[in-house]
This record gives C-alpha cells, sequence and structure tokens, in this order.
C-alpha cells in the first residue's frame, strides 16, 4: 500500500504580514509546514505502524525552498520525498485549480492506493486543494476528518463533525483523498535520529514537464492585497444608571447595529 501526503508551506502561525503596496512582503517571515498537513503525515505513519507494509511519500509543489518541508516530513518518518519545483512557472499560471494538476500528476505517477492531506492551508485558507485532486483523479474526498480507521488496506471509515456537535460517518473503498482536522490526532516531534536518516532517504525533484502537464493561464488571479478595514470605536457607558445604560445599549443594537 502507498500513501502520499500533501505538504505545503506556510508562514508560521505566529508570523505577522506585511503589505507593500498591495503585495505580500515576506522577506523576514519564518516558514513551517502546514499544521494541518502535519496532522495528515502524522495519520499516514500511524497507518504505516499499525499495517506494516506501506510506503509513505509526502509532496510539496513550490520553490526550491519548499525543500525544506518535504524534508522535514522524511525526518518525522515518511520514507521518500517528491518536490515539485515550479521556480521555472510564471506565478500567474498557479492558482489552485493548476497546483491540483500538478499534484495530482504526482498521485497518477506513485500509483497511490490513499492521499491524505491538511483539511486547509493556514494562508489562503481557501480548501480547494484536496477536493480538485480528488476530482481530478475521480476519486472520493471527505475533508474535515476527525478520525480514520483503515480496514484491510482496502476501504476507510472516516468519521468528521458537522455544524452542531454531529458526526458524519463515512465508509469507502480505496482509493481516496483524505482532509485531516487538528482533532485527528497529535503530531509527533522531529528526533535528532530522525533528521540524520532523512539526509539519506530519497528525495525526487520534478519539474510541470516532467508530469506531462500542460500549463496555461491560470482561470484566477490575486490582484492586490488589503488589510481589513479598522474596526470602529467601541462606545464606553458610565456615570449612569445601571437602567439608563441598559435601556441605551438595547436602542443602539435595535436601532443603529440592527441586530435585534
Amino acid at each position: 500500500m502507498k500513501i502520499v501526503v500533501l505538504l505545503k508551506r506556510t508562514p508560521d502561525t505566529e508570523a505577522k504580514i506585511k503589505l507593500v503596496d498591495g503585495k505580500l512582503d515576506l522577506q523576514d517571515v519564518q516558514f513551517i509546514m502546514n499544521p494541518y498537513d502535519e496532522f495528515a503525515l502524522e495519520e499516514a505513519l500511524q497507518i504505516k505502524e499499525k499495517q506494516g507494509d506501506v510506503e509513505v511519500v509526502v509532496c510539496s509543489l513550490g520553490g526550491d525552498a519548499c525543500r525544506d518541508v518535504v524534508v522535514r516530513g522524511l525526518a518525522m518518518g515518511a520514507d521518500r520525498g517528491v518536490l515539485v519545483n515550479v521556480d521555472d512557472l510564471s506565478l500567474g499560471a498557479l492558482d489552485s485549480l493548476m497546483i491540483s494538476k500538478l499534484l495530482a500528476a504526482v498521485v497518477r505517477r506513485e500509483s497511490a492506493d490513499l492521499v491524505l492531506c491538511g483539511q486547509q492551508g493556514i494562508d489562503a485558507d481557501n480548501m480547494h486543494v484536496g477536493v480538485m485532486v480528488a476530482e481530478l483523479l475521480g476519486w472520493g474526498h471527505v475533508n474535515v476528518v476527525n478520525k480514520l480507521q483503515l480496514q484491510d488496506s482496502k476501504q476507510i471509515t472516516a468519521e468528521r463533525e458537522i455544524e452542531g456537535g454531529r458526526i458524519e460517518v463515512y465508509t469507502s473503498p480505496l482509493p481516496l483523498v483524505i482532509g485531516a482536522n487538528k482533532a485527528l490526532n497529535s503530531p509527533r516531534y522531529v528526533s535528532l535520529p530522525g533528521i540524520m536518516k532523512a539526509k539519506r532517504k530519497p528525495l525526487d525533484c520534478l519539474g510541470s514537464s516532467d508530469l506531462n502537464v500542460e500549463v496555461g493561464k491560470a482561470k484566477s488571479e490575486v490582484v492586490a492585497y488589503e488589510y481589513p478595514p479598522a474596526k470602529p470605536t467601541g462606545k464606553v457607558f458610565k456615570d449612569k444608571p445601571v437602567e439608563d445604560m441598559v435601556a441605551e445599549v438595547v436602542r443602539l443594537l435595535r436601532d443603529e447595529a440592527k441586530v435585534i
């Protein structure tokens, strides 16, 4: 059995993103593996430990800087790494659909049985890629998965939480694409022996031409970024009887905010 885990390089969750002339200034930003992808990788490694005969392949798409994300995946315990280097492509060609086409081509090339990825990236936060990869492959897809159980390397039962605290349960044969939620597991720490082993593990670097994917113009384009509008100054109520302050708050909620 082969599991492909899709990894994304994202800004650190504590990073402060600056804008310069409508563009992201990432010069001093520290990057990490997308946290949701860590849950996906941990689940793949746990499946390998339980099932035994499983190969875990980590794959990331981006420039050469994404190599660090792949190496971290190898240090956590993955068997092989694949880096889809898109430095030769115009940024105008790389929207979610084109990224998904390239990643789907990697999955086909690997003849994978299962794809695990994060439910979303913490940067763009769009939840597009996992669903698109599944659609391009013609596979089923379950996102925001809190619990996963594999039976005999042939069938998966996945649980996901929906609104109202209710649980949906899906049972599907492989192949399948799963989007991991943070409740799925607790990712392991990278050990020093794992870091040393990662240096000796195979890491293939591919381009769009290696994947036979025709790169055209993107279907969508980011024109500019801007900060959200500043929040209006709050109103302070004091030096009045409590009954008067309550009445004033109710009036404002009804007449100005129109929420009651």
